[in-house]
């Protein structure tokens, strides 16, 4: 794959420092994902999976190596890059579940006016299955109807890539089945390329194209 086509990491490594010691998160890691492509990412807890997608983000800077996407190096957060993560309170409780939404496009998408974005909300809404829905509060809905609304959130801006933090990892099992297939569904529709994060092997076989394995200590 071209270095001007889809997102590059080289050589990426993550060390964390403490007054005392420092801890090497990940070394060496090398991967290349094209645009389009579903990725999973498993492993055991504290190998850096995590990291990997916060670096991605760029919300950690890497201690050495770089990241490209689509030629370009990217070393600061930006709308081209949108995370789902794991923790259902990812949500503004005072907005409804379509302010939510058009909080993310009045701060980043360029559209010019209120129908035009509260037409691009509700159509993603739509695509995550909260039809119906829109005008209710996160206290109202449960976890995976919470998800549903970060995974629309996250979508309504076009993002280039979906990283995602095991959005599912504390969902009941027959809510996380249904989400999975709801995700396969979404990904075909938007190919929009994912990066998914999980510990669940039987997850990490049902979803995506390929699974990137981390050793850890440190990860790699």
């Amino acid at each position: 794959m071209s270095t001007e086509n889809g997102l590059v990491i080289e050589n990426l490594s993550k060390t964390f420092y403490t007054r005392h010691k420092s801890i090497e998160a990940l070394k060496g890691i090398n991967l290349r994902v094209e645009m389009g492509e579903f990725i999973n990412i498993i492993g055991p807890s504290g190998c850096g999976k995590s990291t990997l997608l916060r670096c991605i983000a760029a919300f950690e800077k890497p201690t050495s190596g770089r990241l490209m996407l689509n030629g370009a190096e990217s070393s600061e957060p930006g709308i081209d890059r949108m995370m789902v993560f794991q923790n259902f309170e990812q949500l503004f409780p005072w907005h409804t579940v379509r302010k939510n939404v058009l909080f993310a496009l009045n701060v980043t998408a360029r559209l010019s006016s209120k129908a035009e974005k509260r037409a691009r909300a509700d159509y993603y809404l739509n695509l995550v299955g909260l039809k119906g829905f829109e005008d209710l509060y996160p206290h109202q809905l449960s976890g995976g109807m919470k998800q549903r609304v970060a995974i629309a959130r996250a979508l309504s801006v076009r993002p280039k890539i979906l990283l995602m933090d095991e959005p599912f990892g504390s969902l009941d099992a027959i809510t996380r089945s249904a989400l999975q297939k709801e995700l396969i569904r979404i990904w075909e529709e938007t190919k929009v390329t994912i990066i998914f994060v999980t510990h669940n092997i039987d997850e990490s076989i049902i979803l995506g194209d390929r699974i990137l394995v981390l050793k850890a200590n440190p990860g790699r």
